[in-house]
């Protein structure tokens, strides 16, 4: 389920190498009026209200559109990774009903406690959720227990994907600084730190998520990593996780950690690539799954991120002086409809953790397309009812880039 990019001077083809230009514009109407409830249950509404709210909905503003090749193109590189297919289950492999234990790494502990140093400890609420105060509306997803529950759950599906592996890049067996930017609940640093008690762990965040008990080598600071770095230098590996589709200038990142890395030293960045994709053609050519990406696409556009440079690092970190680029892919299905049992449990916490995130996606992002809430709503409930439907084998990428500074 993995595979690697040429060296940097290697002629040939990089695998994964995705057009960064537009997507296909999204449809000017909303999906199907009718909703479903967290769950996906469906729920019934009034049709007469149903069609009135489906109507209301504006056209909305379209991207700027390529050229046919470069379309074309970017639907071939983009849309297709047909490197590994993920085979789906038939009627002599239904799914066991103690399957989606945790495997021992998804359950893992920290072994050892010290407490946290961050003193910040303020929060915003809007639309019954919670949102970081410091650089309030820097980060558009909610921090509050119910996100935190969803990073985990990330967290316990990549480790699925990897066997257990936290990162890719071959730090050695003794690295001495690792830090982690965006760390979130904090849950990659303790483990690195438990895996590696000779090294010093820091974690970095808007929001002061973390726990207060921790191993004694790691600690968290309350940080905008876009500012100028002041958390020390020196580094012998740099991790980023989902975090190419939020920050505002990703370039700029790339040079900060290269600027901050010791010589050898590597960064790793981890990112979930929410295209769908599909490669038996179960997709409808209108999927309301795929058109809810493109949605939401055009929402973290406006306000200044672009949610398809998961595919496209490569350039990026050897612009910063990197080398030795390289990338390993995992096929990621979105519900449980693979045959394997391991990616049927990835499938799982996938779907899931995107139908957690779903209605933070229509709040804020969503709103800045100029939809009200109803409109987002129906956008949501039919983008649900869709990743439910396993007879469709929709997947994600998930792409590990790792490269070094040189010696």
């Amino acid at each position: 389920m993995s595979s690697s990019s040429p060296q940097l001077g290697d002629p040939s083809a990089n695998p994964i190498h995705v057009s960064a230009g537009e997507t296909p514009a999204v449809p000017s109407r909303a999906p199907a009026a009718t909703t479903t409830s967290h769950d996906g249950a469906q729920d019934a509404r009034d049709p007469a209200v149903a069609a009135t709210a489906a109507a209301a909905v504006p056209s909305l503003p379209q991207p700027p559109m390529a050229d046919e090749h470069h379309q074309q193109q970017m639907l071939d590189n983009e849309g297709n990774n047909h490197e590994d297919i993920i085979e789906p289950a038939d009627d002599n492999h239904s799914v066991d009903s103690n399957e989606f234990e945790p495997e021992e790494w998804d359950a893992a502990s920290s072994n050892a406690s010290t407490s946290i140093s961050s003193s910040v400890y303020n929060h915003t609420f809007e639309n019954g959720r919670r949102y970081h105060s410091y650089r309030h509306g820097r980060y558009p997803i909610p921090n509050d227990d119910r996100e935190q529950s969803r990073e985990d759950m990330k967290h316990a599906m990549m480790l699925e994907m990897t066997d257990g592996k936290l990162f890719y890049a071959p730090v050695g067996d003794y690295p001495q600084k690792i830090i982690d930017i965006g760390t979130g609940t904090g849950i990659w640093a303790i483990e690195v730190g438990d895996q590696f008690p000779s090294a010093e762990v820091m974690g970095i965040d808007l929001s002061p998520i973390q726990p207060v008990w921790l191993p004694p080598n790691v600690k968290f600071l309350i940080d905008d990593c876009e500012d100028e770095w002041l958390n020390g230098d020196g580094w012998d590996l740099i991790h980023f996780r989902t975090m190419s589709a939020v920050l505002k200038n990703v370039p700029k990142m790339c040079e900060q950690a290269f600027a901050n890395l010791k010589p050898g030293g590597w960064v790793e960045w981890q990112e979930l690539h929410a295209w769908m994709q599909c490669d038996d053609g179960t997709m409808p050519p209108q999927d309301p799954a795929f058109d809810f990406y493109k949605l939401f696409q055009q929402a973290f556009r406006r306000i200044g991120c672009d949610t398809a440079l998961a595919a496209n690092l490569d350039s990026t970190l050897k612009d910063a002086g990197f080398v030795n680029v390289q990338c390993v892919v995992k096929k990621i299905p979105v519900g449980q409809w693979a045959r394997d049992k391991k990616l049927r449990l990835a499938g799982w916490y996938l779907r899931t953790a995107i139908q957690e995130v779903l209605p933070a996606l229509c709040g804020k992002p969503l709103s800045v397309l100029g939809l009200n809430e109803v409109e987002r709503e129906l956008w949501r409930a039919a983008a649900t009812r869709a990743i439910n439907d396993d007879s469709v084998h929709r997947y994600w990428n998930m792409y590990f880039w790792y490269a070094q500074k040189p010696e």
